[in-house]
Parts: structure tokens; sequence; C-alpha cells
């Protein structure tokens, strides 16, 4: 599959979570923690398909996206035309120094190889006094209902493991402490997911824990079917814990 067929699967899957009980709320407790006065600019880095940025914008702040995806900003662009959306990485992002007044990132760091790196290039754009909200999920303890407990705990595990960073969550506090941000905080909220919603995050984890040959494909499918057929019953479970740390430049 191509990067441009990847995200155009990923899109759908991001709007069901971000359509899953608790998100929005999830969302706007981030905005109260930014805390931007009428007309601050505040940029959402790895802004997928714009929804925090006209969120924002709605708010009455000047909201910037940033994404390294081109089809993604291009996908954003054409759900929200009136928007500013912009190409870039959260290592280089198009800002002067001490242009922006709030700094939020939605479950991107855990895709990032350097955090340090992208706190410090936060660190570079947010002005004195400036707020930062990053928010990310531990791949490591996601919670599956299963019957089969083991394969369930070797996929999540496994699964984390593919990632670039997947316990960063829980590192953000002290990374922010690390580069001196002040009034540092933390505060957890849990994702839950049922139905083909839940289904469709927890078969793609399977499949790529079989990709990666952790287990085999007869035990994927079996597992996946599981899960398939307990969103059809609607019995299929998935918690997520969300880490959301917040602090002042």
């Amino acid at each position: 599959m191509s990067t441009t067929d990847d995200i155009k699967a990923l899109i759908p899957l991001l709007d069901a979570v971000d359509a899953a009980p608790g998100a929005a709320q999830l969302r706007a407790r981030s905005y109260e923690l930014l805390a931007p006065a009428p007309g601050a600019l505040v940029v959402d880095v790895g802004c997928g398909a714009g929804r925090a940025v006209t969120e924002l914008a709605g708010q009455g702040v000047r909201a910037v996206g940033v994404d390294i995806s081109e089809e993604m900003i291009a996908a954003a662009r054409h759900r929200w035309p009136d928007r500013d959306f912009r190409l870039g990485s959260a290592f280089e992002l198009p800002f002067h120094d001490g242009e922006v007044s709030g700094y939020r990132a939605d479950k991107v760091f855990h895709a990032l190889d350097d955090s340090a790196r992208a706190i410090s290039e936060a660190q570079r754009v947010l002005a004195p006094g400036g707020r930062i909200v990053l928010i990310g999920q531990d791949w490591d303890t996601f919670v599956i209902d299963s019957d089969d407990p083991h394969l369930t705990r070797t996929i999540v595990h496994a699964r984390a493991d593919l990632v670039a960073n997947p316990r960063i969550a829980r590192s953000c506090r002290n990374l922010l402490l690390d580069a001196g941000f002040e009034d540092v905080a933390i505060e957890v909220h849990t994702g839950v997911l049922t139905g083909p919603t839940a289904a469709a995050v927890v078969s793609g984890m399977a499949e790529a824990v079989s990709s990666a040959g952790v287990i085999s494909q007869a035990q994927a499918d079996a597992w996946v079917a599981d899960q398939r057929e307990r969103a059809d019953m609607d019995r299929a479970f998935l918690a997520v814990p969300f880490f959301v740390a917040s602090a002042t430049r």
C-alpha cells in the first residue's frame, strides 16, 4: 500500500476515534489548558485532518495546523478551506522564535524518535508565558476484553514495540520538567471504544503484530474473528489511557 493509500485508510479511523465517547471532551480540556487569549496564535502540531484547528478557530483563536504529511494537509484544506494549514515537522516548525502563544500536540509524540528535540523546538516557537499541551496514549497499557488474555497481552506489547516511542506519554511530565517548563501538570483520561470502532482498532493491532512475525497468521485470524464477533454482538471493548501534560514556557 502506498503512503497515499495509508493516509486515506487512516483518516476514517481517526474520524471514528475523534467521534468516540469522551473524545470531544478531551479536546475541549486541552483547549482549556492552553488558555489562549482572543486572537492568540496557537499551533496544533500533527494536526491531521484539522478538526482541532477549526474548533480552536471557532473560539476566536488564530489556529494554525502543521503536519508532516502532504496528504493530511490536503485533506485538512479540503475539509476546512478557510483555515490555516502548513506543511512542517515537529522538529522544524514554520514559525519565528517566540511567535506562538500556544503549542498543542495530540497523539503525536509516540511517532517521534527524538522527543527532546521536539520539545526544544516547542520552546523556540513559544513566547515567554506561552502554554504547551501534550496528549498521548500509552501503547503498552491498552485494555482489551478477550477470552485469550495471554495472546492479548502479547499483541498489545508487541504492537507497542512497533511504535517509535510507545511509552512517551508516561514520560511527558519529566520531559517538560527537564526542559525547564513551569507549572507542569499531568492528567489522565480514559478513552473507551466499543463496537465496530474497537474491533477495527484492535484488528489493526493484531495484523501489524502478525506481519512482524510475532504471532502466526492463524493466531491473528482467530483473535480478530473473535473481536469482530464481539463487535457484532456489541461486546467489543477497548480502553486506552490518555495522559495530558501541560506547562508554561
